[in-house]
């Protein structure tokens, strides 16, 4: 495998910046010029003398901002952990580098803007989750990399990446086109990594788990739902465990994305906004592209449909159950499981019937095996696609508990546990297991809600607590703050980062100027003046009790109406993306 460089450093002139690669034995250096943008590959001797040199940890890559193109690179790395004996790094900091040497060229305006864009790259980057490996492909899966040619072998990690994975596809598009430049790139995957040795039975073995994000149809909670014309999901993430011991390894893949056909939920001010299927799309097609993709991808496909069989989530599920129908495909089975009804008032046990549903579709499926001479014993011939609104917190318990029952089996096929033993009773091993499951539903909560995750008080110790009923409170609380008030941000930053909005020099105007509607800047402060004057009124009663009762209703009721005006306009109110057009909705 062409495998890239591991050490680089930095050389900043005025005219160039020289990325030299510190390998031992490399001589290699790539030059981009500041002026022209053109990005070369030439030797270290060619390096002039500079006052400004630093270790960096690698290259994101490069993108383009109203003041011109920008170098992004890899500051800080945290060894994770090996993987078949390939370092697995977490990139911890970066650096944003202007091409430009003064921003004198741009107007006031032209520097706000490109300031903003600045904080949007900012914040995208210091979104926890992004891991690399110079010499691994962590695009892919294990039993992927085991059925490809050799010259899928003999590619650059670039050239073979799955695309999507790669969270710096387009910050590397200047790379990409020159195959002599790819031993200076690598695709940095978002999600979740980790990497524990267990003892079980005096056996050390390493458990791993990693969860790489899609970044076709990336973005946050309720601005990004449903599938796109190409029949990508959103939220959609590969879920990996993989198990090595003595030689042999062990791997069961499992996977997560929004209910696949054409809905949304925009944020307007109430607490839960009802889901709305758009009426004016033909559905199938997009089904049909999504499920036909996976299906060459992961073989057979169970779909775990866990959300709400009643209230505003219903016709989701009566949607997706009438869609599999009419695709009448035998590779996809349906299976509706109403997570939040079966397991009320604390009765989580009741997972256990979902278990047993696809039990033995689970075992037909089986996983991916590797004897310790490198022999196939097993493929995983089918995947268990798993959803509920959010594919983040009853997705994530069900995931675990499916993993387990998978790593159960391979334990016991790799000589780790004895025959009647179970994993539930190893109780170190068990304790590693769950935090790591409860740790990945976090990041990838975190990442696409911008909270923790919900529920892992019983995924991090089997049960439900009253502190882990308080502690989703609180997270269900921010994720309402951040939904309405700060997720059209982190939308535009995702969509800038992977370059689903492009910034034109020539352009003058960016939207980001748009004036907000009389209605955003009145009712609030009318609202707020009422509330206190009703307030006051209270505290300081007037000469009788009629007269303050009147001051009170007059005041609670203007209160009152301005709060329901800002209610009945609210998506007027909140913060909504302003770099790609808004998705049409009946």
């Amino acid at each position: 495998m062409a495998t890239t460089y591991e050490s680089f450093c930095l050389h900043t002139t005025p005219e160039k910046f020289y990325i030299e690669a510190c390998d031992d034995g490399a001589d290699d250096v790539l030059a981009i010029d500041r002026v022209s943008t053109e990005i070369t590959l030439t030797v270290r001797k060619d390096i002039p003398p500079s006052d400004l040199s630093q270790p960096i940890c690698g290259i994101m890559g490069t993108i383009r901002m109203v003041a011109g193109m920008y170098l992004i690179v890899i500051t800080k790395k945290k060894k994770v952990g090996d993987l078949l004996g390939h370092a697995v790094w977490k990139a911890v900091d970066f650096d944003i580098i202007s091409y430009k040497k003064t921003m004198l060229h741009l107007t006031d305006n032209q520097m706000q803007d490109n300031k903003a864009f600045l904080s949007m790259i900012n914040h995208v980057l210091q979104t926890d989750g992004f891991y690399f490996a110079t010499n691994y492909d962590l695009t892919h899966s294990l039993q992927r990399l085991a059925n490809t040619s050799p010259e899928f072998q003999e590619m650059s990690l670039l050239e073979r990446a799955d695309q999507r994975f790669v969270w710096n596809g387009h910050l590397l598009r200047e790379l990409f086109p020159q195959p002599e430049l790819h031993k200076f790139a690598f695709p940095v995957v978002h999600g979740f990594i980790i990497m524990k040795s267990c003892c079980i039975n005096g056996k050390l073995f390493e458990w791993n788990l990693i969860s790489r994000r899609s970044c076709f149809r990336a973005g946050v909670r309720y601005y990004v739902r449903g599938i796109d014309t190409e029949g990508h999901a959103a939220n959609f993430v590969e879920t990996e465990q993989i198990v090595q011991f003595n030689g042999g390894k062990a791997s069961f893949v499992q996977t997560r994305g929004s209910i696949p056909f054409y809905w949304s939920q925009r944020p307007n001010l109430k607490y839960k906004p009802k889901p709305q299927i758009n009426k004016t799309v033909n559905h199938l097609d997009g089904f049909q592209r999504h499920f036909d993709s996976q299906i060459i991808i992961y073989g057979r496909q169970v779909l775990l449909n866990l959300i709400n069989q009643k209230g505003s989530e219903k016709p989701l599920e009566l949607a997706f159950d009438k869609m599999v129908t009419s695709l009448g495909n035998s590779m996809i089975k349906y299976v509706a499981f109403d997570f939040h009804k079966e397991c009320s008032q604390m009765r989580w046990h009741r997972l256990q019937i979902l278990l047993d549903i696809v039990a033995e579709t689970q075992d037909e499926f089986g996983y991916f095996l590797v004897d310790s001479d490198g022999n196939v014993l097993v493929q995983q011939e089918g995947i268990f696609r798993s959803n509920c609104m959010d594919c983040l917190d009853r997705t994530n318990v069900i995931q675990s508990l499916l993993a387990r029952r998978s790593l159960q089996s391979q334990l016991q096929r790799l000589n780790v546990l004895h025959v009647g033993q179970q994993i539930e009773d190893q109780v170190d091993f068990e304790k590693i297991y769950k935090n790591a499951w409860a740790d990945n539903a976090n990041a990838c909560a975190k990442q696409y809600a911008g909270t923790g995750a919900l529920k892992t008080d019983f995924t991090r110790t089997g049960k439900r607590t009253q502190l882990g009923l308080l502690m989703d409170g609180w997270n269900s609380m921010i994720r309402y703050y951040k939904n309405n008030f700060s997720d059209g941000f982190r939308q535009d930053s995702i969509d800038l980062f992977l370059g689903n909005y492009s910034v034109d020099e020539v352009d003058m105007t960016t939207p980001l100027r748009e004036l907000k509607d009389w209605k955003f800047l009145t009712l609030p402060i009318i609202m707020v003046v009422a509330f206190s004057m009703c307030i006051i009124c209270l505290l300081m009663a007037g000469d009788t009790w009629t007269e303050t009762l009147a001051y009170v209703l007059f005041w609670g009721t203007a209160s009152v109406m301005t709060f329901a005006v800002i209610l009945f306009n609210g998506r007027d109110f909140v913060d909504a993306p302003k770099l790609v057009q808004k998705e049409k909705m009946d």
